[in-house]
């Protein structure tokens, strides 16, 4: 956390940012109370870029709507019914709620929303200390009714009332203990640890999509690891995603294999480096993430115990993959990222064959075309893969990676290899052969696409040369 001399400033810069002061003073010329809360005012006191404005009132839903009309460039009152009106002010997008008094009946987690009356009473039914802060504007005075700026400068993520009550309330309260543990940096103190494993089970109430974008958020942050770890060691993991606990397979004292629990987070820490490295300042990327979080969890199903002490995992590759798109669906991914995923760990140890002997043209040609648009993460997730101790053998494997990619570059050049189609197309292939749309029409595609991958270019006469010869002989 930045000094006091620093954080102060920080408020108030924030407090007199052209929208909070247009806002807070509409607010108080029509005679109602304005705080910024939670997440903006912690992320100023940390240093952090404040990106989303949310506020609260004692305005009901129908009077802050009075109060953003004449000065908003547009508005929506999407959740009105919970209190929450949103508006686009000064270039900016707000979100402005009711103070609130919400009770839960214990069967859902949606509350009974019920208006509050004091900022106070709204701020102690938050999720965290160290999001149940205010700053009152335009005055710009901090409130902080359960010590949360302790908890801010001592990196302690605590609730406000006691945990078994705030999470028997919310229980994604708890996933978000684990995202902001990846977040923040922050660790979660003992009594909110006890109540997150003794709670794990009410998880069941949440929506797989609530589920979803929690475990998204927690895996696009800086250091994921650690909530992960977080949501396995409490037990959270098993309710949500129990491949991840799965992968701590017993090692017994004749049989020896690599951890591959810490092995799939340390290709998860590697993966986000080389992310970074290749595309520094871009946006997070989820896809590989998941993938090389997941890229394992065949293992399991597939474990072997062999003669000798050694251990195999044969086809575990082709298992996750079935199982990843199993569990993405389930957890309602969009189906462009479970496609991606899923061939992702299904070609992951696809390389390995690499170092066995070198590899044809053609061979290099079929890891492009079956890797397709996936084929940067798939550079990115095998170099991740290799965790091994043993500096020769890393290095004979970067090195033979390093030569992939460089041939695959030189055939790139050489033949446009990002997009290997047939020297011939459809209509060519009909014309050719005299036939109409069907399947026969698809298999002599097939066989042009073969030659293609084999040869490399032939050119449209020596492909159609081959063709009728192709065709001729069937």
């Amino acid at each position: 956390m930045q000094s006091v001399a620093e954080s102060l400033e920080r408020l108030g810069d924030l407090a007199t940012s052209p929208t909070v002061a247009r806002l807070a003073a509409a607010f108080a010329d029509a005679g109602y109370e304005l705080a910024l809360v939670g997440g903006p005012v912690r992320d100023a006191l940390l240093g952090r870029p404040v990106n989303d404005l949310d506020f609260t009132t004692n305005a009901r839903p129908d009077d802050i709507l009075k109060v953003v009309t004449p000065i908003a460039d547009a508005h929506w009152d999407i959740g009105r019914e919970f209190g929450t009106i949103g508006a686009r002010i000064a270039g900016e997008t707000v979100e402005i709620t009711t103070y609130r008094a919400d009770s839960y009946d214990g069967e859902t987690r949606k509350p009974d929303v019920v208006f509050g009356d004091t900022l106070e009473g709204d701020l102690v039914r938050r999720d965290f200390t160290v999001n149940a802060l205010a700053l009152r504007v335009p005055e710009t005075i901090l409130v902080d009714p359960s010590s949360g700026v302790d908890d801010l400068i001592s990196g302690t993520l605590r609730t406000p009332s006691t945990p078994a009550i705030s999470f028997g309330d919310d229980p994604l309260r708890m996933l978000r203990a684990a995202r902001f543990t990846s977040q923040l940096g922050f660790t979660v103190d003992d009594e909110t640890r006890e109540a997150m494993a003794r709670l794990a089970e009410r998880i069941e109430i949440v929506s797989a999509e609530r589920i979803r974008d929690e475990l998204s958020k927690l895996l696009l942050s800086a250091a994921p690891r650690a909530g992960i770890e977080l949501l396995v060691e409490t037990g959270l993991a098993q309710e949500v995603l129990p491949e991840i606990p799965a992968l701590r397979l017993e090692i017994d004292e004749h049989h020896h294999h690599k951890d591959v629990y810490q092995h799939s987070l340390t290709v998860l820490d590697q993966a986000i480096g080389y992310e970074r490295e290749r595309h520094p300042g871009d946006e997070p990327d989820l896809v590989l993430r998941l993938a090389a979080l997941l890229h394992d969890i065949g293992k399991p199903a597939t474990r072997r115990l062999e003669p000798g002490g050694a251990v195999s995992f044969y086809h575990h590759d082709l298992v996750g993959a079935k199982l990843a798109r199993k569990r993405l669906k389930a957890l309602r991914f969009d189906n462009d990222t479970i496609d991606a995923v899923d061939r992702l760990i299904e070609l992951h140890l696809r390389f390995f064959g690499y170092t066995d002997g070198a590899w044809t043209d053609s061979a290099v040609r079929r890891y492009v075309r079956d890797a397709g648009d996936q084929l940067e993460r798939l550079h990115m997730l095998t170099r991740a893969d290799v965790t091994t101790r043993n500096r020769r053998k890393a290095d004979r494997l970067g090195f033979a990676y390093d030569d992939l990619e460089e041939r695959i570059r030189h055939l790139q050049e050489k033949e446009e290899l990002d997009a290997v189609r047939p020297d011939l197309d459809g209509e060519q292939v009909m014309g050719l052969l005299g036939l109409k749309p069907g399947r026969e029409v698809g298999e002599a595609l097939r066989f042009l696409l073969e030659l293609r991958l084999d040869e490399g270019p032939l050119g449209e006469e020596e492909a159609a040369r081959r063709l009728l010869a192709w065709w001729s002989a069937r």
